[in-house]
């Protein structure tokens, strides 16, 4: 098996970068000015993170937005892409074209802001969000990320029928595939289900094929599977390259499946660049932080309307017995005036 060294060279010797101490890789940052001081910003542990790169000590995190994008732009790997997006739905697609991420209504509103959005040569739009937490993509979300796409698709159609008559025939179906690094315990209540595919059925039993479609997967219970020996698929492949950060995991991943050397040779060539390493590290850094926020702010608000809901329950309950003790009360005086009477 042909391994790579630090540099990204094909080797023959090892697979690993040159043995080089914390201090070492410090002294290489420190050559660069700008690339030392974008290290600094870093926190704690993404400057530790960074550092295990640039040592070759783990490959990158590519559950992170900026990383995911470099390895799937559709752009530049579009039958990359095409393959996993395939390993997930079940069936060969290929990617046409990337599509903006973010779009505008005709009444100059916006779109949903998307990770990655693709159309197929069947027309059919691809959405794939990793997420680093599942209580961040809760099942309201995923159902307007799917009507947007749909809204997409209509006001494209609506757009190029001023040549023929509008047929909503024309409008193709949509998937939303989701990642979860870290699912909810809704998805662990299935051990041993890492992928769900869901669409809309009806009770009855009526075939009718509605245009939504939906593929979960939970990373984090994928990763507990026993690795099965002898056992391969290509969406496996795809899974376990998504979640492998050791290299000595990476090495194993290579044997069963050679067509990763590729890519994983073109994670080596990164150190080549690690201005553009630390570019991508601080981006993703930068989105966490503001997904943070975002996603704190979001349970404030929550628990206070939670609060709110139990305050005034508390309330309408306290009102309640008022008014069935003045009701007592009312009932007591009611017995006692009709006694004094007697």
């Amino acid at each position: 098996m042909e391994q790579f060294d630090f540099n990204g060279s094909v080797k023959a010797v090892t697979w690993n970068p040159p043995p080089q101490t914390k201090e070492e890789t410090l002294e290489r940052l420190r050559q660069s000015p700008v690339l030392y001081n974008g290290y600094r910003k870093l926190n704690e542990r993404w400057k530790e993170l960074f550092l295990d790169f640039c040592q070759g000590k783990k490959s990158l995190p590519l559950t992170y937005d900026p990383f995911f994008k470099y390895l799937f732009d559709p752009e530049i790997h579009g039958k990359r892409l095409s393959r996993f997006v395939s390993s997930l739905l079940g069936f060969e697609v290929k990617i046409l074209q990337a599509l903006p991420s973010e779009d505008r209504l005709i009444d100059g509103e916006s779109y949903l802001i998307m990770d990655l959005l693709a159309r197929l040569t069947d027309g059919s739009l691809v959405n794939i969000e990793v997420q680093k937490q599942g209580y961040a993509f809760p099942a309201e979300r995923i159902s307007c990320y799917s009507a947007d796409l749909l809204m997409r698709q209509y006001m494209r159609v609506r757009g190029n029928a001023e040549r023929k008559s509008f047929s909503y025939k024309d409008i193709k179906k949509v998937y939303v595939i989701v990642l979860f690094e870290k699912s909810t315990s809704l998805f662990h209540q299935f051990p041993g289900i890492y992928l769900h595919h869901g669409k809309t059925v009806f009770d009855s039993g009526l075939n009718m094929e509605l245009l939504q479609e939906y593929y979960l997967v939970a990373l984090d219970v994928f990763q507990k599977i026993p690795y099965p020996e002898g056992e391969k698929s290509e969406q496996r492949a795809w899974l376990s390259l998504l979640t492998t950060e050791n290299l000595e995991d990476a090495e194993r991943l290579i044997e069963d499946y050679p067509w990763l050397k590729e890519i994983y040779q073109e994670i080596a060539m990164l150190h080549r660049k690690p201005e553009e390493v630390l570019g991508m590290w601080s981006e993703a850094l930068r989105m966490l932080d503001e997904n943070t926020l975002k996603y704190y702010v979001e349970e404030l608000e929550e628990k206070l309307q939670q609060v709110t809901k139990e305050k005034d329950e508390e309330l309408q309950k306290t009102l309640l017995e008022n008014q069935k003790k003045d009701e007592e009360i009312a009932a007591l005086k009611k017995q006692l005036e009709e006694l004094s009477k007697k």
